[in-house]
């Protein structure tokens, strides 16, 4: 059996979505319908990892699990791994960070973000999609580009994170999609690292992993999941949901 456990980092103090874990669709909270995603994959136990007793309470109060942090982590990777030390679980092999505000991710590809993780002993992997051709001139899509056409081959390597493409070469290049599955060990690692300025300069923090030789593998997803940063992606996933139901 596969040793793993899913934690999704939340806050309330989004800047620009307030409150966002909090907002219901379907008169359900966006961070439960993800906490039950998380559940659908089957591959382990799940726990929100929050420094909010609100999202704490939202959490419990629909039989789902939570583990109160501290608030000031600068990341969702720092704060994951607080959960995780505090949790103090044995045996745990790898930890996926499942996003907070990606309630339309696709089930399928969590799982097969951890299978393939399992098969080629990752360090760090993470999922990519089809680059859109309105999106490449965009900054906040963030960019992978890998070593091999992960289409044919499911998973490969990362050779950079970028938010603009030099060049306009577009080969092998893909829209990556923040979610990550961790050796436990490589976690520790990654969190007790120093931030390096490629990170700092492009906000990228998948950045300190490969700029201290840490290899992450970029696994095919099939679709590009809407995440919920502005009201107006609110109202339109809002809208994606409460028809599919």
């Amino acid at each position: 059996m596969n040793k793993t456990i899913i934690l999704i980092p939340s806050r309330l103090g989004a800047s620009r979505l307030p409150n966002k874990p909090l907002l219901k669709i379907n008169n359900k909270a966006i961070i439960n319908h993800v906490y039950e995603k998380g559940q659908s994959t089957k591959l382990g136990e799940v726990y929100v990892a929050t420094g909010d007793q609100e999202i704490f309470d939202e959490v419990v109060n629909n039989n789902g699990k939570s583990i109160i942090t501290r608030k000031e982590h600068l990341t969702g990777t720092d704060r994951i791994f607080e959960a995780y030390e505090k949790l103090n679980l044995i045996d745990i092999e790898y930890i996926i960070n499942l996003q907070g505000d990606e309630p339309l991710i696709n089930k399928n590809d969590i799982t097969n973000l951890s299978r393939l993780a399992y098969q080629n002993n990752s360090e760090i992997a993470t999922l990519a999609c089809k680059l859109d051709y309105k999106d490449i001139e965009d900054k906040n899509v963030v960019k992978v580009i890998c070593e091999e056409n992960i289409e044919d081959k499911k998973i490969s390597s990362a050779k950079k994170f970028v938010r603009l493409i030099e060049n306009k070469n577009l080969k092998n290049v893909y829209h990556h999609i923040g979610i990550y599955i961790y050796k436990a060990s490589i976690l520790k690692k990654f969190v007790n690292l120093k931030q390096t300025s490629n990170e700092i300069t492009l906000k990228l923090e998948q950045l300190r992993a490969l700029d201290n030789n840490i290899k992450i593998d970029v696994v095919f997803a099939s679709s590009v999941p809407v995440g919920v940063d502005t009201n107006e992606d609110y109202l339109e996933i809002k809208k994606l949901m409460e028809y599919k139901s």
